[in-house]
């Protein structure tokens, strides 16, 4: 069986989680998310959202779901989202947000990153009222779909300019565990909470068996935020599932970032040993994906012992891959990938 870096979500759940589902199990609870659990689960993550936060926490069991029912919820039927082109709801979710009826408007980013530039420019395009479909919120991912993670002057900055124009500023964190690891990171979750109207906390990426916390993080838009994830079929039944494991990941020790470290560590030891044995990367990784431009016939060699994402052609003989590290990436796997990399 060939080894995985094809994507950070091939295993299962962290033990911690696996054993506290089995714990739990028979404990008799009240449904669709008024459990004990997922209540003491709030309220762990609310501790790290800053002493000013008056928003909601809402579980969810999938990213495409939290990106659906977050972005859906909160926009007028008539607006539309600006992305950069490398984002998520443009190539990986099947047009979902464009089925909700908004209108996705997408510009160039900057190593996957929206820049305030492009952003001004593409509202500066988008203000021919009523004949287009008016931007009315921003979506960016954390950390982006090209490995990098926002700076808080960065966010700060988008920020303002959303404000500034009445936009909403909403973030995928999908990795936002990972994000926050990062050696490239200088923000909070407080942080995030007090820049961004909506974000969400990622478990599926980051050693949950499925789930994702949305942080509605602007009051005016937690007033049915709850009913509306009814009405896109979100409200689990059994949304214990869903506390439980987020009660586990925000254990007193953050098991979440614990866990992130190690696909961050997993993935720079990755990098290192790529450099080492003569490849180039795209650019160092900021968090657990890294970015090789290797030869075609070795690429073919590697399939055979690894699964792997080919991103794009770089010319007739190289290609650019992609390599996502997890929290229960193998050291011994990284190992043998770089050994690999000169037999």
């Amino acid at each position: 069986m060939r080894y995985s870096f094809l994507n950070d979500y091939s295993e299962g759940a962290h033990p911690s989680i696996l054993n506290a589902l089995v714990e739990s199990n028979m404990i008799q609870q009240t449904p669709y998310g008024d459990d004990v659990f997922s209540v003491d689960a709030k309220q762990r993550i609310r501790k790290h959202l800053g002493a000013s936060f008056s928003g909601s926490v809402h579980f969810v069991a999938s990213g495409t779901l939290a990106n659906l029912v977050s972005i859906s919820s909160v926009l007028k039927p008539y607006e539309a989202v600006i992305t950069v082109q490398s984002g998520h709801i443009v190539s990986h979710e099947a047009g979902a947000i464009e089925a909700t009826g908004h209108k996705l408007i997408t510009v160039p980013g900057v190593e996957g990153k929206l820049t305030p530039v492009n952003l001004k420019e593409a509202i500066a395009k988008n203000s021919f009222f009523p004949h287009m479909a008016k931007p009315g919120l921003i979506y960016i991912s954390n950390v982006t779909e090209m490995g990098t993670v926002y700076t808080h002057a960065e966010l700060s900055a988008l920020s303002a300019i959303a404000k500034e124009h009445g936009l909403l500023l909403f973030m995928d964190g999908a990795r936002m565990g990972m994000a926050l690891a990062s050696n490239k990171n200088d923000m909070t979750l407080a942080d995030i909470a007090e820049l961004c109207d909506v974000f969400w906390i990622g478990g599926t990426k980051v050693g949950a068996l499925l789930g994702e916390a949305i942080v509605v993080s602007n009051p005016d838009l937690v007033e049915g935020f709850d009913i509306c994830i009814k009405q896109k079929g979100g409200l689990l039944a059994k949304g214990r599932l869903l506390g439980v494991q987020f009660q586990t990941l925000f254990n007193d020790e953050l098991l979440y970032v614990d866990i992130a470290r190690h696909a961050n560590a997993m993935a720079a030891q990755l990098a290192q040993g790529i450099k080492a044995a003569g490849y180039d990367l795209q650019d160092e990784p900021d968090a657990n994906q890294v970015f090789a431009i290797l030869p075609n016939t070795l690429i073919e060699t590697l399939k055979q012992s690894f699964e792997f994402f080919v991103w794009q052609p770089v010319d007739d003989k190289k290609s650019l891959v992609r390599l996502v590290t997890s929290w229960a990436t193998e050291e011994s796997q990284v190992i043998r990938f770089v050994e690999q990399l000169s037999s």
